[in-house]
């Protein structure tokens, strides 16, 4: 993202915390969200006062106005718990609890919208010949077949994937193992396509919530299954693009010949050889002139390493830093029965984990191609599964799942709530019966008979430092009112906060911490709430904390003041509403407090939220202490 020199900065000051804005973009008027399209509908009925940071805004409506937006993390809480205390609701229990479940019978065609055009997309799988549907069991007795990494595999290997693949495109069209077909799950699960079962008006969908991973998992096992199926090789594994490491971080060479059924047309050609940025998923390899004396800034293998670099930190923030529980990991709570339009807890996408919301996001955007509005293939989530490449894209995904639960920390365990445990999903299998899979069927990759290729994990190494030290930062509980006597009001502003162009830099009350519980079973999280947008906008903004306020470079990756990302892939999904994505997001800020040794009694954290892409608009940011 450029930068600009001399850019005016704006602060504004309120009674517990102030609001700066500084254009880190280039110079631009700030043009409002609402200008630009049909006004939000926020869920709120309230307007949320600046005046307290720690969940207590307008305390006469405080149950009823968090109630609105919190429900799936009320019910989920980040420790794991399915009703785990962050004392958001006075009473969970009034909430059904019910398990997520396609409707077969209800399947329509899927819907994409831009916002100016409409196009119904036919995702549906083919008619179920015998009405049959069998409940999956995993393989018994079967040896391990391992997963190759992409850029490694040798003639003899691409040559059988490929024929599987010439094969696979080659079954008849109403075949539910041809190519297209199994692309079309991604597009019905991802656009609207199914109801769930007992509530035909809520619509289902697997991204953003805690049901990401295991739909991923066995829509891959399947699609393996079947390859192996049409060479006569039950023992074939998919290979997987090792893209968080500095050797598979271009897209795969054995994607790459126009000739192959590996092959996809519609990419971004330009990033054909270029290293992925798995923060936006937009290329920073350029050749840049000095003016002055006509030689590059930087030279292309400086870029790159630079790239990398910053890929690795990126990993290490979205496994290690902000991955530490199941819901941090995974996802929020996505439950079925939710029937209020109102209530952002029961809308199908309550929150993203962090790879979903990040790498995984990321290389889409890398892949897909520049060709608005819809930036087919990988660009969007109907498309996406026909691009070959897509399955290796989310075998590294499933990979990030084993690696998580092998990384140090007692809260790397996968949920145990029945509610997730019994979440299921239809596929064919490789003998084009359909298969009903439950999420209890799917935690372990050896016991679906599959692993991963042993490669080296360097972002394990990549902990991030302090970019400077701050003198002033950190120095004790009167810090943040020393900020706020140094610093003039021009405006005063209300949430929701609307990103565009200019980032905002706010000053968020700590709330006291805990004293019932043990030290180590508190995480400090910074939450989001509320964030809304145009779903069908591809979208992007960068939080970091404690920053250099005079500073117009943001924060990166590789600095300890950067906590993490917002990513939004185009998924529209209903052409006929408001095409609004109401969504959560939570970081974890207890590491990268103690790497910038912030004392826990300083009572400010300064926020700085930095836009890259898109438009949206913040409905509140709080922090809170969670198990």
């Amino acid at each position: 993202m450029a930068s600009t020199t001399n850019s005016p900065s704006t602060l504004l000051t309120l009674p517990n915390f102030s609001i700066q804005t500084s254009t880190f973009l280039p110079k631009t008027s700030q043009r409002s969200i609402f200008q630009k399209k049909k006004p939000f509908n926020f869920n709120s009925k309230t307007v949320v006062s600046c005046k307290a940071s720690n969940g207590k805004q307008n305390d006469a409506d405080h149950t009823s106005f968090l109630n609105r937006f919190d429900r799936r993390d009320i019910l989920l809480g980040l420790g794991g718990g399915l009703y785990g205390a962050t004392s958001l609701v006075r009473d969970p229990f009034a909430l059904a609890v019910v398990p997520i479940e396609p409707e077969l019978s209800s399947c329509g065609e899927s819907t994409v919208d831009t916002g100016k055009t409409c196009m119904n997309v036919p995702c549906c799988p083919p008619e179920l010949k015998d009405s049959k549907i069998i409940d999956f069991e995993p393989p018994l007795g079967c040896k391990i077949r391992y997963r190759p990494a992409a850029h490694l595999v040798d003639r003899d290997y691409l040559y059988k994937f490929e024929l599987a693949m010439e094969r696979m495109k080659a079954l008849p069209v109403d075949d539910p193992r041809n190519f297209m077909q199994q692309a079309n799950i991604h597009c019905a699960y991802c656009n609207g396509a199914y109801s769930q079962v007992g509530f035909p008006d809520q619509k289902l969908e697997v991204h953003y919530s805690w049901l990401f991973f295991p739909f991923h998992r066995m829509y891959l096992y399947f699609f393996e299954r079947i390859l192996g199926k049409l060479i006569g090789d039950p023992d074939f594994a998919m290979p997987f693009w090792n893209w968080d490491s500095p050797c598979g971080m271009t897209m795969p060479q054995i994607y790459l010949d126009p000739y192959s059924p590996l092959y996809d047309e519609n990419r971004n050609l330009e990033h054909q050889h270029v290293l992925v940025n798995l923060n936006d998923g937009k290329s920073v390899i350029k050749q840049e002139k000095n003016e002055e004396d006509g030689f590059d800034k930087l030279t292309k293998r400086e870029q790159e390493r630079e790239q990398i670099k910053s890929n690795l930190y990126v990993m290490y923030q979205q496994m290690v830093r902000s991955a530490k529980t199941a819901s941090c990991f995974h996802g929020a709570a996505y439950l079925g029965g939710c029937v209020s339009e109102t209530d952002i807890g029961c809308t199908p996408e309550p929150r993203g984990g962090t790879i979903e919301n990040g790498a995984h996001i990321a290389v889409h955007k890398f892949v897909g191609a520049k060709n608005p509005p819809y930036n087919e293939d990988m660009g969007n989530f109907y498309s996406a599964g026909r691009d070959p490449l897509f399955y290796a894209h989310h075998g590294n995904v499933d990979r990030m799942w084993n690696i998580w639960k092998t990384l140090q920390g007692k809260k790397r365990r996968d949920f145990d709530q029945d509610v997730w445990l019994n979440s299921s999903f239809l596929f064919y299998d490789e003998n084009a019966n359909m298969v009903r899979v439950k999420v209890r069927d799917c935690l372990d990759s050896k016991t679906l008979g599959y692993d991963y290729q042993s490669v080296d994990i360097p972002w394990l190494r990549s902990k991030p430092t302090p970019r400077r030290s701050r003198p002033g930062v950190g120095r004790g509980q009167d810090q943040g009112q020393d900020v706020l006597a140094r610093r003039k009001s021009k405006y005063l502003r209300r949430f929701p906060i609307v990103l565009d162009k200019v980032a905002v830099r706010i000053e968020i009350l700590r709330p006291k911490k805990p004293i019932n519980k043990k030290k180590d079973d508190k995480e400090e999280v910074l939450v989001l709430q509320n964030i809304q947008l145009d779903r069908n906008d591809s979208v992007q903004f960068d939080v970091s904390i404690y920053d250099d306020e005079d500073d117009d470079n943001p924060c990166k990756p590789e600095d300890a003041e950067f906590v993490g990302s917002f990513s939004n892939l185009p998924h529209g999904d209903d052409c006929h509403s408001e095409a609004m994505l109401s969504t959560n997001l939570y970081l974890p800020l207890s590491d990268a407090l103690e790497d910038l040794k912030i004392p826990s009694e300083d009572r400010f954290i300064v926020v700085t939220l930095v836009p890259k892409e898109g438009e949206v608009s913040i409905g509140n940011i709080k922090i809170d202490y969670v198990c």
